[in-house]
């Protein structure tokens, strides 16, 4: 790849085996929409365009279900990465709120495909907190509570006299079925397995070198000279924008996660829900199926074509310690794979989903932030319907160029 926006052992990717290698791209075809990148993200826009009977095209330059989707942790949550207070300075209450019912709508559509096509992802619903260890910022849990129990969120709040936890807790808003995890690798492979049923054609090792738009549409050369023709190009490739626009799209950092062998007792863990600390940057912890933690955070600025390999032990062994400090109950802790990657944040913590401003043949579907996943299965659905003519008026709130004034 261009830029090393991973590093390291990524957990799903090393504990799975290769179910399917798809061929590369060897003759010049025509399609509806050509969708630019076989990761999560692109599987689920062809799941989608596909239910709806739209002919599309997956390219993916390296290995399907690589880079940035074996590099995420599948903490899947309705909330945002900063706290309702902290958004309030780029975007309205109003909006976050929206954004959090949208979190819920993508969850449950998660639900229903597993419900659909069977469990084949190791998904699991899940109970999610947010939560401080900080008497000072008591005030702050509460009021992101009461924020979200006063627009009919399932939530309670928790403090030192109620805490089921192990760890230390000042306040936390506990969420209800809050959220969900599951293998992002099997997931991708389930949904192409799908989209393969349906007539989805997709290509790994075929990298797009070149897009030329036209008035009837767009064509994209791939690095063997075999060229696809469609109406719309949609960009799936999460970080790697540079060949499409010259747009800065949000900030990024360098996040670090480790992840354990098998744990034999969660002890101090109420019901193994996902977690999430108020620390700047914060932390974030989940465990797997086969009984293993995934700790992440410590983010720093990203620098491109850089990778600190002493910078990187540090910040594993932080969250190693930061993780047994945390469950000292839990006596079985060993690390066995670490890695780090790229991860995009922007002011409203929202992705970008929708049409070029100057190019209505071009389009995005850019999950950023903590819920990529979240946003791509919103984008999935908008971007189908769209293509069918019905605009749905969430995208305002994944406007391409919402940050341009």
């Amino acid at each position: 790849m261009e830029l090393q926006y991973v590093q390291g052992k990524p957990l799903f990717t090393n504990i799975n085996k290769v179910p399917k290698q798809y061929s590369y791209l060897t003759n010049n075809i025509e399609t509806d929409v050509i969708i630019v990148g076989g990761g999560v993200t692109g599987s689920i826009l062809g799941y989608y365009f596909s239910k709806h009977n739209i002919k599309c095209v997956i390219l993916e330059k390296h290995r399907i279900g690589y880079c940035s989707t074996g590099l995420t942790t599948s903490l899947l949550q309705y909330e945002l990465d900063d706290k309702l207070s902290d958004l309030m300075e780029t975007t309205t209450k109003q909006d976050v709120i929206r954004s959090y019912e949208l979190g819920q709508k993508a969850l449950r559509e998660i639900d229903g495909i597993i419900n659909e096509y069977g469990n084949k992802c190791d998904y699991m619903k899940k109970d999610t907190l947010l939560y401080t260890s900080k008497k000072l910022e008591r005030n702050e849990i509460y009021e992101e509570y009461k924020v979200r129990k006063e627009n009919g969120f399932d939530v309670d709040f928790i403090d030192e006299s109620n805490n089921p936890f192990s760890f230390d807790l000042k306040a936390g808003v506990y969420s209800n079925n809050g959220g969900a995890q599951f293998d992002p690798y099997k997931y991708t492979h389930q949904l192409l397995d799908i989209c393969l049923k349906r007539g989805v054609r997709v290509y790994e090792n075929t990298k797009v070198v070149k897009v030329d738009y036209e008035s009837s549409g767009v064509v994209v050369e791939t690095s063997y000279g075999y060229k696809v023709r469609a109406a719309k190009i949609i960009v799936a490739t999460g970080y790697n924008t540079e060949l499409f626009t010259k747009r800065n799209f949000g900030t990024k950092t360098t996040t670090y996660n480790i992840a354990t062998k098998p744990i034999s007792d969660f002890s101090g863990w109420h019901n193994r829900v996902l977690i999430r600390d108020n620390y700047l940057a914060y932390n974030y912890y989940r465990t797997t199926l086969d009984n293993r933690i995934i700790i992440g955070g410590e983010d720093i600025r990203f620098v491109p074509d850089i990778f600190n390999e002493k910078m990187a032990e540090e910040k594993y062994n932080i969250l190693e310690q930061r993780l047994k400090s945390m469950f000292k109950d839990i006596k079985d802790i060993e690390v066995e794979y670490k890695y780090c990657g790229a991860f995009a944040s922007t002011k409203d913590n929202l992705g970008f989903i929708g049409e070029d401003p100057d190019n209505n043949k071009l389009w995005y579907c850019l999950g950023y932030g903590a819920n990529g996943i979240l946003f791509s299965m919103l984008g999935g659905m908008m971007l189908s319907d769209l293509y069918l003519g019905k605009r749905n008026d969430d995208l305002k709130l994944f406007k391409v160029d919402r940050f341009d004034n």
